[in-house]
């Protein structure tokens, strides 16, 4: 079954993994958080996705900036500074024994409640933290060959509804929206903003190359990505015109071509939207040279 730019290459030895919950480590089959948790019984929390790159998570303080953001938005204090959360991190690494290729899910909820209900005061006790180290490859076929995308009718709202900045463990949205596409026969689901202008995918950031340009959405209405904001830098320092600004499906259909961002997958072509073929079908010149300057920013980094 497709799962998009997540597809990756199975690795035995995450059967043996260990995964950190509030500082304890625990074998992978006997980690497990309260039902009155937050996370779980609300999806009331904020949480990274981390590569864990020649013994350095890469693109740390991004990421670090990004999590107490959203936490402090949700008037939630995660209880550690950001410095000891990432010396949590790189613990649970070493107690794995793993230095590269892997991919972290570092999961913080508001904490267990009294009772299962929503107001935040009656959480009794600190945050939940959850750090889930696994040996993770994106399957090579997709940085290859792409993926399919499908315009779904679920949007990225207004910020005074649910501010889609803020990466929140309430994914209802864009499950709706992967759903909708896992039913067309797409990989993921291309997401508009409440104006019909292209905003992003239900699990990545979006981009189309037209006459050497490259284009993203405006920004108003998607997550900070990370890896969007790091290869909008790449364009610009290595003369690549690039543009955050609004455009329609007609400018996505007539793209030279077309390729998703996120921490996970780096960057994968996209071959076809909407039943169209984009460009002639495959990953294209401007993709191609996008992942080699990818690549070395996370060497550097």
């Amino acid at each position: 079954m497709a799962k998009g730019t997540h597809d990756y290459v199975d690795d035995p030895r995450n059967a043996e993994i260990l995964i950190n919950i509030n500082g304890e480590l625990f074998p992978r089959a006997e980690a497990k958080i309260s039902v009155f948790d937050s996370g779980f019984i609300l999806g009331d929390g904020v949480w990274e996705g981390l590569r864990l790159h020649h013994g350095k998570l890469a693109f740390i303080g991004q990421h670090m900036k990004r999590l107490y953001e959203g936490a402090k938005a949700l008037d939630m204090d995660i209880g550690l500074t950001p410095d000891q959360l990432i010396e949590q991190i790189y613990d649970t690494c070493r107690a794995n024994q793993m230095t590269t290729d892997v991919h972290i899910r570092l999961m913080i909820s508001r904490g267990m409640k009294a009772t299962p209900y929503q107001d935040p005061r009656v959480t009794i006790t600190p945050p939940t933290i959850v750090i889930i180290p696994e040996y993770k490859n994106p399957d090579p076929e997709t940085l290859n060959k792409g993926i399919r995308l499908f315009t779904v009718h679920v949007r990225r709202g207004y910020p005074d509804v649910q501010d889609p900045k803020l990466n929140s463990h309430s994914k209802l949205n864009c499950i709706f929206a992967c759903i909708q596409a896992t039913k067309a026969g797409a990989d993921e689901g291309l997401m508009l903003d409440p104006h019909g202008f292209v905003a992003t995918c239900n699990s990545t950031h979006f981009f189309i190359v037209r006459d050497g340009e490259v284009w993203t959405s405006s920004g108003d209405y998607c997550l900070g990505g990370i890896t969007r904001g790091n290869v909008i830098q790449i364009c610009r320092e290595n003369s690549i015109p690039v543009f955050e600004k609004n455009f329609s499906l007609t400018d996505v259909y007539g793209a030279e071509e077309s390729f998703v961002t996120g921490t996970f997958a780096g960057l994968a072509p996209v071959k076809e939207i909407d039943g169209r073929v984009i460009g002639e079908g495959r990953r294209g010149p401007m993709v191609a040279r996008l992942q080699e300057f990818y690549l070395k920013l996370i060497d550097q980094e």
